[in-house]
């Protein structure tokens, strides 16, 4: 690792430990020239994922977005801003666990109604209804029902 003192390329590292929740290793390196330290994080290479849209086109991969869905989904309910990121963070590491590349819109909508059905019925029937294109009562009504019949 590059000193940022001294521009040596070399240090040694003094401490490691686990940082943001595990996701990332913190360092304290010392220079090997100018014994100077700084502090180095180390984070798992992700691949990049991409989105296939219903109407065919690709786009990376955006948690922000997929934040923003939940929070519309979750106004004005009693859901914690924590358990809408742990479920984003949920589906993003399942989404890399996969090992793909490429998924489909539809693959993560299924996976964003799996969590908020468990979280909340209200946040659940919201998304549901955007995301699956109620085009009148009775299909809101069918998954209404679907649900009643689902949680007995």
């Amino acid at each position: 690792m590059k000193c940022p003192f001294c521009a040596f390329a070399e240090s040694k590292v003094i401490d490691s430990r686990p940082a943001e929740e595990g996701a990332t290793i913190r360092r304290r390196r010392e220079c090997l020239t100018c014994q100077k330290r700084f502090t180095t994080y180390e984070t798992m290479e992700r691949l990049p994922l991409l989105v296939i849209k219903r109407n065919g086109t690709r786009q990376p991969f955006d948690k922000v977005k997929l934040v923003e869905g939940l929070l519309r989904a979750c106004e004005k309910r009693p859901v914690a801003l924590g358990d809408i990121e742990t479920i984003a963070n949920e589906i993003e590491q399942e989404l890399q666990n996969r090992m793909e590349r490429e998924i489909s819109a539809i693959e993560v909508g299924e996976l964003v109604m799996d969590k908020l059905r468990g979280l909340d019925e209200v946040a659940y029937v919201r998304f549901a209804s955007v995301y699956r294109q109620f085009k009148d009562i009775s299909t809101f009504r069918d998954e209404v029902n679907r649900l009643l019949t689902d949680s007995k």
